[in-house]
């Protein structure tokens, strides 16, 4: 398919990005497309007058398409943090991201699918106004006798394309309102890309640091008895006057010198940007550990509220137990007393009984 579209298809722009999908699943996580950064490139079709976005990735025997989307004026590409943006294809209905290496490249894609929607809504007007001036053509035509029949096949065309164009039309609005629903968990998702891309360049560099770190002493610490030495020597020249070397070897000695001290200054500065990053990543440690703490602080608190809980809930168990035996006794102290009201009522009629006789 690819090398069909490709032979009539120029390619406008191109860049190098890691490829995501939404999850079709839970429209809320990304999936990767591409194990690594694959060219995403802007071609034009002249032959339908259309904008597409392709990007193809795989093996050099296997190649398979990661993105095939024609560019509509409805499209909108956001940029969801600085090296990552997304813009949703209602026809294959799914979002995609890119996350570029750089800001600028973020910048550069940006302003060309602006260029690319811009060109597209240009296309689809001349399209529509050349539609409509064949229709007139067509209609002011001598030999072409009028059409009287309103529910004829040309009607019929026509409402089923004008139905296909506000069907379209409204899908797209519905599936950008639905993407643009989500772009907050999105946003999320974005930023943890960043902040995992940014943290693992800098362990990896850290670690070669580290690794680097005691050789490049050693090195330093050799570079300076050397510096110390030919220092000697030379002090030990300019001291003895003619009885040592030749002036030769005394410009060899101050060569080796001052290419020796540049050197050492060259280390000085490669120490002094590694310790830069070494601060860099103890500040992230420190704010890790902290978010670690406030989160043990929940956890804690957490734990707390359900002890309180556990402790009302057990409460209100001994205050329903308490009620129900106070009820108990109330009912026994109820049915004693109606027992004893109904020996007075007998004992009562006895009297009454004992009078009249």
């Amino acid at each position: 398919m690819y090398p069909h579209h490709r032979e009539r298809e120029q390619p406008i722009f191109s860049a190098r990005a890691h490829v995501f999908q939404i999850d079709p699943a839970t429209k809320r996580n990304w999936i990767p497309a591409s194990k690594h950064a694959v060219t995403v490139s802007f071609f034009y079709d002249a032959n339908r007058n259309v904008y597409r976005i392709i990007s193809v990735g795989g093996t050099k025997v296997r190649k398979m398409a990661i993105i095939n989307c024609t560019v509509t004026p409805s499209m909108t590409f956001t940029k969801t943090s600085q090296k990552f943006g997304q813009w949703a294809d209602s026809r294959a209905n799914t979002v995609y991201g890119l996350g570029f290496a750089t800001e600028q490249q973020l910048h550069q894609f940006s302003e060309k699918f602006k260029e690319v929607k811009d060109a597209a809504r240009l296309a689809r007007e001349k399209s529509q106004d050349k539609e409509l001036a064949n229709t007139a053509l067509s209609i002011a035509a001598p030999q072409s006798p009028p059409v009287m029949c309103v529910n004829g096949p040309e009607d019929k065309l026509f409402r089923s394309q004008s139905a296909d164009i506000t069907l379209s039309s409204e899908k797209e609005r519905i599936k950008k309102m639905l993407s643009e629903g989500s772009i907050c968990e999105m946003n999320l998702e974005a930023e943890l890309f960043t902040l995992q891309d940014s943290n693992t360049k800098l362990v990896a560099a850290l670690h070669e640091a580290n690794a680097n770190v005691e050789q490049w002493k050693k090195q330093l610490a050799a570079y300076q008895e050397e510096t110390d030495r030919l220092r000697e020597q030379v002090a030990e020249l300019e001291a003895h006057g003619g009885h040592g070397p030749s002036d030769m070897l005394k410009d060899e000695l101050t060569q080796s010198l001052e290419e020796l001290e540049a050197l050492l200054k060259a280390k000085d500065e490669e120490i002094h940007i590694l310790q830069n990053k070494k601060a860099e990543y103890h500040e992230m440690e420190h704010d890790r550990e902290e978010a670690i703490h406030r989160l043990r602080e929940t956890e804690m608190r957490n734990v707390e509220l359900e002890r309180r809980i556990q402790n009302t809930e057990q409460n209100l168990s001994n205050s329903l137990e308490e009620r129900d035996r106070m009820d108990s006794e109330i009912q026994r102290a109820i049915e004693i007393l109606d027992i004893k009201i109904f020996d007075l009522n007998d004992l009562r009629q006895s009297l009454v009984k004992l009078i009249d006789k």
